[in-house]
């Protein structure tokens, strides 16, 4: 169908790659044991949310001209970096309320920014970008008439997967770290180990090659 083989070995390997951690796990869990379930899921959302750009643009060709073109490459490269690094030395300098006290309004805008945080990690870094046109190709027949089309079933079967398995991460760490949210110190060293993460991910993705 589409062009598609071993769809079985496809889903198999994409939970094997959802599954291993890394730093969109890390970023759900530091989320869901600072903000709660909400939160984890917001994260997660989010993340799904920007791989869906990466899917799309594999699908209509767009990523593989964004990788033949070195300047277009260096452009998203360096505002994925700048996004990266600012977001995780804001998120270092900043002084986040203890969850109880983030409901109301300001609970919407944190849960808000929490999922563009996750959309603008994915969207922005070209290294998601070459996974998926490293990835989706090994499964769809060469001479397709379909592949567009293909290429958006096999990103949408990976990106509900991850998301799957992303809010069973959230729904778990938000149970252990019930009693850890009630203490200000927590979230505050939890905030500083994602703005740790995000700034390591931004220094990565600025020294990122197309080769």
């Amino acid at each position: 169908m589409l062009g598609i083989h071993e769809l079985w070995l496809f889903i198999l390997s994409g939970v094997l790659l959802n599954i291993t951690p890394g730093p969109d796990s890390v970023y759900v869990i530091g989320r869901s044991m600072q903000m709660g379930w909400r939160g984890g899921a917001a994260a997660a959302f989010g993340i799904s949310f920007g791989c869906l750009f990466h899917v799309t643009g594999a699908a209509i060709g767009l990523s593989a001209l964004l990788m033949a073109s070195s300047t277009a490459f260096a452009i998203l490269k360096l505002v994925g970096a700048g996004y990266l690094v600012l977001t995780g030395l804001t998120m270092l300098w900043s002084r986040p309320a203890l969850a109880a006290a983030a409901i109301g309004e300001a609970e919407r805008s944190s849960l808000r920014r929490v999922f563009l945080q996750g959309v603008f990690t994915n969207a922005l870094n070209p290294k998601v970008a070459l996974f998926f046109l490293a990835f989706l190709p090994q499964f769809v027949a060469a001479d397709s008439s379909h592949k567009p089309l293909a290429f958006l079933t096999l990103g949408l079967i990976f990106i509900c997967t991850g998301t799957l398995w992303c809010l069973f991460l959230a729904a778990f760490a938000a149970g252990a770290a019930h009693r850890l949210r009630q203490s200000e110190g927590v979230i505050a060293w939890i905030n500083r180990a994602l703005g740790g993460l995000f700034v390591y991910l931004g220094i990565r993705v600025a020294m990122l090659e197309t080769r």
